[in-house]
């Protein structure tokens, strides 16, 4: 019999800013700024370039302010999974490092693929955490522009995330995308 722990078993972590926000479109809040046409236009390309390298998460999870959401829904459809299945996790808005692990934990250990949409500066903090020295900060601005995708290999336990635990297998953003 070949039998596969679940704990040894390969895991990912997709860690994805949201795609560009309209900062002129007249939100009432900051939580209800919805994407610009630059964003509308780059959420689906990740997504299409998701669905290409057979990269469809097992579990999405996305803070529910409007330009995080309307980025996991592009996204989504792209990858032909299903938005009725998107958590919102209302703790990935403005969450900080702590926040991020805890959220990350409470990951079924079946999920292989994690899919997580988030904002700054909290996302550029998780990826700095788990990457650690597999990280060389950009000398041109953010090391997470918006909807920018990160790659990470991770251990086998969401709950065991320890600093530097991950392995950076790919940084990609919108413009080095072909349509």
């Amino acid at each position: 019999m070949n039998y596969q722990d679940p704990f040894r078993t390969p895991r990912e972590l997709l860690i994805l800013r949201h795609a560009k926000s309209d900062w002129d479109a007249g939100a009432v809040t900051d939580f209800a700024r919805p994407l610009a046409k630059r964003g509308r236009r780059d959420a689906p390309r990740i997504g299409a370039w998701l669905y290409r390298e057979g990269l469809v998460p097992d579990q999405v999870l996305s803070s529910p302010a409007e330009r995080a959401r309307q980025t996991a829904i592009m996204v989504c459809k792209r990858l032909d999974f299903d938005k009725r299945r998107i958590h919102w996790e209302p703790g990935l808005y403005e969450a900080d490092l702590p926040a991020l692990l805890e959220i990350l934990a409470q990951c079924p250990q079946a999920a292989a693929t994690v899919l997580l949409v988030g904002h700054n500066p909290g996302l550029e903090q998780l990826l700095q955490y788990l990457a650690g020295d597999d990280l060389e900060p950009p000398g041109h601005g953010k090391l997470l522009p918006t909807a920018a995708l990160v790659r990470l290999e991770m251990p086998a336990d969401w709950t065991r995330l320890e600093p530097g635990c991950a392995n950076l297998l790919a940084l990609t953003r919108p413009r080095q995308l072909a349509d």
